[in-house]
């Protein structure tokens, strides 16, 4: 049930709708696609190169995106990249049904989802300030995290059981899921225009990293969760935890995939309903520490409801982490810098989730996959204690409302 005091904020639904549908859509056929390419080549390295190659474009195009998103209609952005993800998916169904899909193709899909990726994501994350008025976001950001946490546990639950099918109606239905979401941000109606155009120079494009460098509690919180993700990946290995460690199969992998969301939907809608009224801070870094315990934890389980009972509470924990660092982003930001800024948060989100991918699988292959995903939540802790003391303002962050953008 949506909080009564967002009820009335005018283009929520259709936001709603365009971001819940595109993340379940996503979560459906990622969950395929790491399935399939892992039963292609049996090999946990493959696993790396699959996130390796959907962050590899972010890199040369996260600060051009941020800028065209600031300088362009943001709308329209997404719709193209939405298009472009219903003709990529459909492609993945008719390869699939044509036994065509090798690991070349699949390794190119994954790099074009990337693309689109990089241009789609800045202006997505600056549609609900355009939404929300600064007193509602954080709730507005919580309810929106709760929403999107359930479609990521459909998506992988959803992927598994019709992977088990067969990957054509897995491919299928995330194609049919990113036409809703385009109808979703087809409807959508913004009330804040695009800002005024500025010359395309290298400081414009680059201005979102300068922004950061100025406030340095958005810079903390921004590389905190990009390095506790990066060595805490642990859900680049469940396909090998599936297969070979818990013997649960597709649809247990779909399960082990949906225990994050479903924890993180349980704290979210807690957030939504009871946000944090201070000491906002320590709580982020108490969060991250807690998501180090709980990868911790699945890495040495062999018992599949302390497995999933792990995930959930590192879900729940993340969870915690996304609504403060997106809140304080979005709230220290001015619009017209939200573009660029938000950019440098995608860049930074898809090096720790893909990247944090490529550092497991590569690790697993070394060192095997149940000592990576432990090393990686020691390491995860060891990063919260080291931030905690070089971004005192962070630390020391208390209520999320007393926030403004940039101070002069």
């Amino acid at each position: 049930m949506i909080d009564p005091a967002l009820r009335s904020l005018p283009g929520l639904p259709s936001l709603i709708v365009g971001r819940i549908f595109s993340q379940l859509s996503a979560t459906t056929m990622t969950i395929a696609i790491g399935w399939q390419i892992y039963a292609l080549t049996h090999d946990v390295a493959s696993l790396g190169y699959l996130g390796l190659a959907q962050f590899l474009p972010m890199i040369p195009l996260t600060f051009v995106a941020g800028h065209v998103a600031d300088r362009f209609n943001r709308r329209s952005i997404v719709l193209i990249c939405q298009v472009g993800e219903i003709l990529a998916t459909a492609m993945l169904a008719f390869g699939a049904a044509f036994h065509q899909l090798t690991t070349g193709a699949i390794y190119t899909f994954a790099t074009f989802y990337g693309v689109l990726r990089s241009f789609e994501m800045p202006c997505q994350q600056a549609f609900l300030p355009a939404i929300a008025p600064p007193a509602l976001l954080p709730r507005a950001q919580a309810m929106l995290s709760s929403l999107f946490m359930t479609s990521s546990i459909v998506g992988p639950s959803l992927g598994g059981l019709l992977y088990g099918i067969g990957p054509v109606v897995c491919y299928g239905l995330s194609t049919a899921g990113f036409a809703v979401a385009f109808a979703g941000t087809f409807s959508l109606r913004l009330l804040h225009t695009v800002p005024a155009k500025e010359p395309i120079t290298f400081a414009s494009v680059f201005a979102g990293l300068s922004f950061l460098n100025r406030r340095r509690d958005l810079l903390g919180a921004i590389t905190l969760d990009l390095f506790a993700v990066l060595l805490g990946g642990a859900t680049a290995m469940l396909p090998v935890y599936a297969d070979g460690i818990l013997h649960v199969g597709p649809i247990g992998l779909g399960l082990l995939r949906a225990a994050p969301a479903v924890g993180a939907l349980l704290m979210s809608w807690g957030l939504s309903r009871y946000p944090l009224k201070g000491r906002t801070g320590p709580i982020m870094f108490m969060a991250v520490v807690m998501f180090g315990i709980a990868t911790i934890v699945f890495g040495a389980s062999h018992t599949v409801w302390l497995s999933i009972v792990a995930l959930m509470i590192l879900g729940a924990s993340d969870v915690i982490s996304v609504v403060i660092r997106s809140s304080l982003i979005q709230l220290a930001t001015p619009d017209s810098m939200r573009g660029r800024v938000s950019a440098v948060n995608t860049l930074f989100i898809g090096s720790s989730n893909q990247l944090g991918e490529f550092e497991s699988g590569m690790l697993g292959t070394a060192i095997g996959a149940e000592a990576a995903v432990i090393a990686g939540g020691i390491g995860t802790i060891l990063v919260a204690a080291v931030w905690a003391r070089f971004f005192p303002r962070l630390w020391a962050l208390d209520r999320l409302e007393d926030i403004f953008p940039e101070e002069q």
